[in-house]
C-alpha cells in the first residue's frame, strides 16, 4: 500500500500510530517508576536502581546495527506490533514475580526495535511540508505519554505495585491493538542480507555516509546534545533542589520534571507551524538559548521561579528537536533509508547520554557543588550549539 501525498496529516494511519505511540511510551515509563517500586519493597540495593536505566539504554546501543535493518526490511507498522509484543512479554515476566532486570531488558530490546519503524512510518505516512508536523505530533504524543505515564506508575506503585505492573501490561497491549490499524505499507528496502557481518557492515556504512553528510551530521549533533542535556538536566534536578530550594521531599524534582515535559510538547506544536525542511535553521537560537536560560535557572531560589523557566526550557526544547528530527529523516531516507537513519540516530544519541552522564557523575563525586554544575553545564551547552550552530551547512 502506498499513502496518497495529499492525504490528510490526520489520516486513519497517522491516528493509529500516535495512538500505538501513546500507549507504548506511557508503559515504558509507568513501567520504569512501578520496576523502581518493585525493587525498593524486595530490598534491591540502592545502586541497583540505575542499572535498570542503563540497561535500556545498553540495548539500544548494541541493537543499532540490526534493528534499522529490520524497520526497513517489513512493513513498519508490523515492526512495530512486534515490538511492542515484545514490551508486552517484559512487562508481564516483572508482573508475575520473574526477575525484574530480565522482563525489564527485554522490553528495551523491544524499545529499541520500536524506534526507528515508529519515526521511519512518518516519513511513509507524511510526505513534504507535513513531516514536520507529523514529527510534532509525534513529539507531542510521546511526551504526553512520558508525562502522564511517569505520574501514573509512582500513583498506582504507591496504591497497589501488583496493579500498577498490571495496568503497564495493559497499556502494551492497548497499544499492540493499535498497531493492527496502522495500514500495511512496503518495506522499504526488502531483500537485504541478513548475514550478521554484512549487517554491522551495512550499519556502518550507512553511518559513514550520514555521517559524511552536512545536513544529516548537523541533524544527529544537535539531536544527541539536546537528549543526552535532558537525561543529565533529570539527574541534575534531584541534587539542585535541596540546595537551591531547601525542599527535601521526592516529589518537587518530579514536578519541575514534568514542566519540562509540558513546555517541550508547546515548543513542538510551535516548530510544526513556524519550521519547514528548507527554514531548520531557525530552530538553532532556541538550542543555544536553552543553555543560557539553564543557567539562570541554576541562580534561583524560589520554587515558582523554578518552574517557569524550566516551562521556558521545556518550550525552547520541543522547538529545537522537533525540525532537526523531521531533517534526519527526509534526508535519511534519501541516502540509506529511514530506519537505518533512525537506528544511527539512537546509536548517537544514547551514546551522548552515556557520555554525559558519566562526566556528571564524574563532577558531583569530585565534589562539585550541584549550583555550580548547572551553570557550567547550561554554558557549556549553549557554546556547543552555537559552535554547531556556526558550522551548519547552507539550508
Amino acid at each position: 500500500m502506498i499513502v496518497e501525498r495529499d492525504a490528510p496529516l490526520l489520516s486513519r494511519g497517522m491516528i493509529a500510530v500516535m495512538v500505538a505511540q501513546f500507549f507504548s511510551a506511557f508503559g515504558d515509563n509507568a513501567l520504569l517508576f512501578a520496576t523502581l517500586a518493585l525493587l525498593k519493597n524486595q530490598f534491591y540495593p540502592d545502586w541497583s536502581q540505575p542499572i535498570l536505566q542503563m540497561l535500556f539504554v545498553a540495548t539500544y546501543i548494541l541493537l543499532a546495527p540490526f534493528v534499522g535493518q529490520m524497520a526497513d526490511s517489513f512493513a513498519k507498522g508490523r515492526v512495530m506490533m512486534f515490538a511492542n509484543s515484545l514490551k508486552l512479554l517484559g512487562a508481564m515476566i516483572i508482573c508475575f514475580g520473574f526477575n525484574p532486570f530480565l522482563g525489564y531488558t527485554l522490553v528495551g530490546i523491544g524499545a529499541a526495535a520500536y524506534s526507528p519503524a515508529k519515526y521511519g512510518i512518518l516519513v511513509e505516512i507524511a510526505h513534504d511540508e507535513k513531516l514536520v508536523k507529523a514529527n510534532g505530533l509525534m513529539e507531542a504524543s510521546t511526551i504526553a505519554a512520558i508525562l502522564l505515564g511517569s505520574v501514573a506508575g509512582g500513583i498506582l506503585a504507591d496504591w497497589n505495585l501488583i496493579a500498577a505492573l498490571a495496568v503497564c501490561a495493559l497499556t502494551y497491549a492497548v497499544a499492540v491493538t493499535a498497531n493492527l490499524f496502522i495500514p500495511k505499507l512496503h518495506a522499504a528496502r526488502p531483500g537485504q542480507s541478513w548475514n550478521f557481518a554484512a549487517m554491522l557492515r551495512s550499519f556502518i556504512a550507512a553511518t559513514r555516509v550520514l555521517w559524511n553528510n552536512a545536513e544529516t551530521r548537523f541533524s544527529l549533533l544537535g539531536t544527541s546534545m539536546f537528549w543526552g542535556a535532558g537525561v543529565t538536566l533529570r539527574f541534575l534536578l534531584v541534587l539542585w533542589v535541596p540546595v537551591a530550594l531547601g525542599i527535601q521531599d521526592n516529589k518537587t524534582p518530579t514536578t519541575l520534571n514534568a514542566m519540562v515535559a509540558v513546555g517541550i510538547v508547546v515548543g513542538a506544536a510551535l516548530a510544526a507551524r513556524l519550521v519547514t525542511l528548507e527554514t531548520v535553521r531557525r530552530c538553532m537560537p532556541a538550542g543555544v538559548l536553552i543553555g543560557i536560560v539553564v543557567v539562570i535557572f541554576s541562580l534561583q531560589h524560589t520554587l515558582l521561579n523554578a518552574y517557569l523557566l524550566l516551562l521556558v526550557i521545556g518550550v525552547l526544547g520541543g522547538f529545537f528537536v522537533v525540525p532537526l528530527n523531521a531533517l534526519l529523516q527526509e534526508r535519511g531516507k534519501q541516502s540509506v533509508g529511514s530506519g537505518n537513519a533512525i537506528a544511527v540516530q539512537n546509536l548517537v544519541e544514547n551514546t551522548a547520554m552515556l557520555v554525559m552522564l558519566g562526566l556528571y557523575t564524574l563532577a558531583i563525586r569530585a565534589g562539585a557543588p550541584a549550583v555550580a554544575t548547572g551553570m557550567g553545564f547550561g554554558a557549556l551547552f549553549a557554546l556547543a550549539i552555537a559552535v554547531l550552530w556556526l558550522w551548519r551547512p547552507k539550508m
